[in-house]
């Protein structure tokens, strides 16, 4: 069976990996008012997708997904979605070590360029040092470790974590794994802009807080282990004995006790799906067998419908359903439910402030992935200083979408590249 994975949110073979880099072009860009490369070019604002006709007024007609989620994306790439301003002065001045030059070549994750990130950082860090260019195939977070296992690219940004298939296909490659640099926070709830995951609940249901134990009865099922990595944990293994089906078995009394408990959910090739499996199911793959799963559609009038936002509308009509989705897709009728992530924690709800400081369970992360051996490049080391620094961070800040990192979380990503 061919595996598959997702592709700016759409279904994408693996074996198309190869096509995707040859058919990718880099520009260079030695000024920062310069055209940005073809491949994180501004003119998606203009959105040249050739999208077919659609006679189903909700299509997964592939191509018409895309044309759809580009038109999306480009509404979004000026607006500034948060004006909060978070405390950075624990975050370190960015003082060059040395002067550096040459090109650094980024493959990966297009909401760096969808943004104003991408631009910003390179105009600043230019600032300091002049003689820097930068290469940027900035089009799908989707082939930035292929761009490091190929020798294309000196750094992959990725909106998420590496999925399975790229950590072996790396670990084939280099006999080991590259260096994780988490550079920004995900948005509190900017689709497309790593948002964090919320449980949610019809506001009609009395339930309040849930630990991950309880999640993973509520959307897990049986298993013989979970995947760490490359590693096969036995010891996430769990019987059917915890299984949670009913409402009744979170505690819920009188007509809920009974009411069977209704699961909505992401398809599995959806990178959702990676990320609540790490967190809360071991790493396992297995879901309630009841679940049911949605996919992105597009729209008759060249809109995107997201997955989060159909199941979510079904959410709130369903007394007895429950769904993790980002919280970009919440609707009137839904409710979030309080996160503990281990015994004994406090539960957390989401809010801005409980995802830029970490403290809700599933914040997620935005990382640059490296080879080790390019730390021994002066000049990847000291933009990454630079991305990790207050004037970095700032930059992140001010765009607006993704949040920028605590002072704690940036010393510890500056100390994997001391």
């Amino acid at each position: 069976m061919t595996t598959r994975k997702t592709i700016w949110g759409l279904l994408v073979p693996i074996g198309l990996t190869t096509a995707l880099i040859a058919g990718c072009t880099s520009g260079a860009r030695d000024d920062p008012k310069a055209e940005r490369s073809s491949a994180a070019a501004d003119d998606k604002v203009d959105v040249d997708c050739d999208a077919p006709e659609l006679k189903d007024p909700n299509s997964t007609d592939p191509m018409a997904e895309q044309c759809a989620r580009q038109r999306k994306i480009a509404k979004k790439r000026e607006k500034v979605f948060y004006h909060q301003k978070f405390d950075l002065s624990g975050l370190g001045s960015y003082e060059p070590e040395q002067k550096v030059s040459g090109t650094i070549r980024q493959w990966g994750n297009n909401y760096l360029a969808d943004s104003t990130i991408a631009r910003r950082w390179e105009s600043a860090f230019r600032k300091y040092h002049p003689g820097v260019k930068f290469e940027d195939n900035l089009t799908t977070s989707a082939v930035g470790i292929p761009g490091l296992y190929t020798g294309r690219a000196d750094l992959a940004p990725l909106g998420r974590e590496m999925l399975w298939d790229e950590i072996q296909a790396y670990q084939r490659q280099f006999n080991g794994a590259p260096i994780e640099i988490t550079m920004a926070t995900g948005s509190y709830d900017v689709a497309g802009w790593t948002p964090a995951l919320g449980v949610w609940v019809s506001d009609k249901n009395p339930l309040r807080k849930l630990t991950f134990e309880q999640l993973d009865g509520v959307f897990g099922a049986a298993r013989t282990g979970g995947w760490n990595g490359l590693d096969w944990n036995p010891k996430a293994a769990r019987g059917p004995e915890k299984n949670i089906r009913t409402w009744g078995q979170l505690g819920l009394t009188g007509k809920w006790k009974n009411k069977p408990i209704n699961v909505y959910g992401y398809t599995s090739e959806y990178h959702f799906g990676d990320f609540f499996s790490q967190k809360v199911l071991g790493g396992s793959s297995k879901y309630n067998e009841n679940i049911t799963e949605y996919v992105n559609q597009a729209q008759r009038d060249g809109s995107l419908a997201s997955a989060g936002d159909l199941f979510m509308k079904d959410l709130a009509a369903d007394p007895y359903g429950i769904a993790y989705a980002a919280i970009t897709y919440r609707k009137p009728g839904n409710k979030a439910v309080a996160l503990s992530a281990k015994p004994g924690a406090p539960f957390v709800e989401p809010t801005i402030g409980t995802v830029q400081n970490r403290s809700f369970p599933l914040t997620r992360s935005v990382y640059y992935y490296l080879t080790p051996g390019k730390l021994k490049d002066p000049k990847i080391k000291e933009f990454l200083r630079f991305v990790l620094s207050r004037e970095g961070q700032q930059i992140i800040q001010a765009d607006g979408k993704y949040l920028p990192l605590t002072a704690e979380l940036a010393r510890e990503q500056l100390q994997k590249i001391s």
